[in-house]
């Protein structure tokens, strides 16, 4: 009487452990600089927020996401990379940038950021 066996064979294990590793670095590649476009998103939504904003010119809600950006640590954008404009009575603060993550050889990630305080 033969008994099937069942399991991972050496080689399956090993195309297995080569793919996890491959994900986990696109992770951590990844991750930090979409963390970055969150932070932004959130503090253009504060600046927008702040009533000392809303009767503000262009110049004082960008110095403010300035400040902003220098207590959250953002990179990615500065306050002059931001559009504001004026929809009814509301300030809409919004960015678009694009960032490219450098993979392996020639190989990158291109990923578009674009955010907004419009509903």
């Amino acid at each position: 009487m033969k008994k099937s066996q069942r399991g991972v064979t050496l080689s399956g294990l090993l195309v297995a452990g080569v793919f996890i590793a491959m994900v986990a670095v696109l992770g951590l590649k990844v991750v930090p600089d979409v963390i970055d476009y969150y932070k932004a998103v959130q503090a253009i939504k504060a600046v927008s927020r702040d009533t000392g904003a809303k009767g503000g010119t262009v110049g004082d809600i960008r110095k403010a996401f300035d400040r902003y950006a220098s207590i959250d640590n953002i990179d990615s954008i500065k306050g002059a990379d931001l559009d504001v404009t004026k929809e009814g009575n509301d300030i809409v603060l919004s960015f678009a940038y694009t960032k490219r993550i450098p993979l392996f050889g020639n190989v990158s990630l291109l990923i578009d950021f674009e955010g907004s305080t419009a509903k």
